[in-house]
This record gives C-alpha cells, structure tokens and sequence, in this order.
C-alpha cells in the first residue's frame, strides 16, 4: 500500500506536528517519557506535564534515583497514575539491567513496565529510527475508517484485523514521518465526531467516508453502566494544617496523599480520636465530589472537622500534617484537589463551609 503511506507522509510534512517538546532530536528517555504520559491523555494536556517532568527528571539516572513520593508529585493531576509507578520502576530496571542506557532492542523496549507493543513501537521508531507499526486509539480510528473495518477495536478479533493492516501499511523508508503523519491525522483531522474529511489525504480511498459510515466506524465502546460507589472521607484541620494519609502501593490511587476514609457504619469523632488522637470542634458536610474511573463511579462525601487537641500518634509514618497550600502541591489525585481548593478558597474569602 504504498500510496497510502506516501499520503500520509507529505499530508505530515506540509500540515503535521512539528514543534512539540519531545520532537527536538532522538533522545529516548525524552521519547518514552512522552509516549507514557500519552497514553490515553491528549497532547494539550500533556505537555505542560512533560515539561515541568522532564526539567526535575532529565534523565533515566535522576528519574532512578528519585523516590517514588517525587515522581507522583510531578505527576499529580495528569492521572493514571499507575503509569507514573510503571515509569519510575522501569528507570530503575534500566539501570540495573541495561547500564542506565535506554534499551534499543524492540523485544526489550517492550518488557519494560507500562510499555506495550504499540509504545514500544513507536519508541523504537522515533528514537532509535527502526521501522514498527503502531496502533493507539487514534491510528485504530485511521485504519477502521479507511480500510472499512466493523466492530469494536477493543475486540480481540478486531484487534488482529488491525494490526494486520498497520504492518502491511508500514513504509521502508521515512517511517518516523508515516507513524507520526498517523498519530497526527487521528488526532486533528480523524476525530471521533466531527471528522475533517475535506482535509484528509485518505478521503478519495476511505471506505467509510465513501459508503457514509464515517459516524459509525470504528464501533464504539459496548455501553454498560458503571456501577455508583460512595465513600466518606475525614477532613481533619488543624489550621492552617491538614491531615494527609498515604494510601497502600496498589490499587486506587496507590502510594498518592489522600484524606482519610471513615466506614459508613463508623462514627466521625469516634474514629477521628482512636485513630488519630484527634479532637474536634466542629463538623462541617462539604459539598460532594464526583469522580469517574475506568470502570466505576465515585462519590466522595467529605466532612471537614476542625481539630481542638492532637495527640502525637496522628504523626506516625504514612500521615503528615500539611499546610493547604503544601497539600496542594503534594502527591494527591484530583477529587483530593479538588476539596482542598473548596477550602482554600473559602477561607481566603472568610466564607463559612457548608
């Protein structure tokens, strides 16, 4: 299909991505450090990210030595953070396995944690100039439209059709210029809804938009309702000080700074003294919290609790006493954000909670 990536090629040169903070030469920490945080995460919102990341972490050796509470703090709010965990103990393997050099060898690119075949792929491509296909959500999107390919990407089945094409399609020469002509088309003309087929290369060949199937190729995501969790968590203030507790390595938000969970049959003072020694004033219900994971949604109902006395147990390992504004630039995931901003801003306002 050589017209097909001879499309793609010049449709790049003229119209693609040129100036994004990880095209600057072929620096593969720079590479891979950009392919991570774009997973599932567009460009718009990564690259201030990777910036303020890669001028702390410039390198496999500081990202290897850093400890792990560090590398989720620059992280917090990008989300995923599974793929920061991933990242860091991958600079670490490289050190310890490859000499702190970047692997080039697509098979051991491919071992590392947090990197599968299609990041791999395009690690290999755009650092080291080798010639694999790739197939991110967007470049799924290319290829389900143009070659006509039914059915949900996320099927195995699907899947392999896929694949099959981004191998066949791949080009012998400039292929750094063809993955990222697909990257770029998926992404700014290709688009969910609203595609701009007047300005798409493929358009003359594109089975869908030939056969008007563009708005139903590829299929989406099987519906399902995500099932409705609720949790309550304690607010404890100490002004101007609040109470963060890590949470463990895994799961939900793992190793991230978060306000204490209280068990719906539990009671706020009783659990606010016996496990932290804490005394309060007042509680206060704070607006509710939404937030929406993979696979379900969560409701964080949050009670503010003004501390009178603290005993020193609240001060053990694994809970820290922070200021708002040093809470804020902690390891924490958004709802946590969240909250904290609703308190400072009430309190610079001189408002009441409610």
């Amino acid at each position: 299909m050589p017209q097909f990536a001879e499309r793609i090629i010049e449709w790049q040169r003229r119209a693609g991505r040129h100036d994004l903070p990880w095209q600057r030469g072929r620096d593969a920490y720079r590479i891979w450090l950009s392919e991570i945080m774009l997973q599932q995460t567009q460009v718009a919102a990564v690259v201030p990210y990777f910036e303020r990341f890669a001028a702390r972490f410039p390198d496999v050796a500081s990202l290897a030595r850093a400890a792990e509470d560090a590398v989720l703090q620059m992280w917090s709010g990008l989300g995923y953070y599974a793929r920061a965990r991933n990242l860091h103990r991958a600079a670490r393997l490289i050190m310890e396995r490859h000499g702190g050099r970047f692997p080039h060898r697509f098979e051991d690119i491919a071992a590392l944690p947090g990197v599968g075949r299609s990041t791999a792929g395009a690690i290999a491509v755009f650092a080291f100039g080798q010639r694999h296909p790739i197939l991110d959500g967007n470049v799924k999107r290319v290829f389900a439209r143009y070659f006509g390919i039914d059915g949900y990407p996320g099927e195995a089945a699907v899947a392999r059709q896929l694949w099959a094409r981004a191998q066949a399609a791949l080009p012998q020469a400039n292929v750094d210029a063809y993955i990222q002509g697909l990257m770029d088309l998926g992404a700014t003309v290709c688009t969910r809804a609203r595609p701009r087929c007047a300005d798409c290369p493929l358009a003359p060949e594109c089975v869908a938009h030939r056969e008007a199937r563009v708005d139903s190729v590829p299929a989406p995501r099987p519906r399902r309702v995500l099932p409705q969790r609720a949790v309550r968590m304690l607010v404890l203030r100490r002004a101007p000080e609040v109470l963060l507790e890590r949470r463990p390595a895994s799961g939900v938000w793992g190793a991230l700074w978060c306000f204490p969970e209280l068990a719906e049959a539990l009671d706020a003072d009783e659990t606010a003294w016996e496990r932290f020694g804490a005394r309060i004033g007042r509680w206060r219900m704070l607006p509710p919290v939404n937030h929406a994971f993979t696979h379900f949604r969560l409701e964080i109902r949050a009670l503010l609790g003004d501390v009178t006395t603290v005993e020193p147990r609240a001060q053990s390992p694994g809970f820290v006493w922070l200021s708002v504004d040093r809470a804020l630039g902690a390891a924490i995931p958004s709802p946590v954000r969240a909250i904290l901003r609703r308190i400072a801003e009430s309190a610079s306002a001189g408002e009441q909670l409610r």
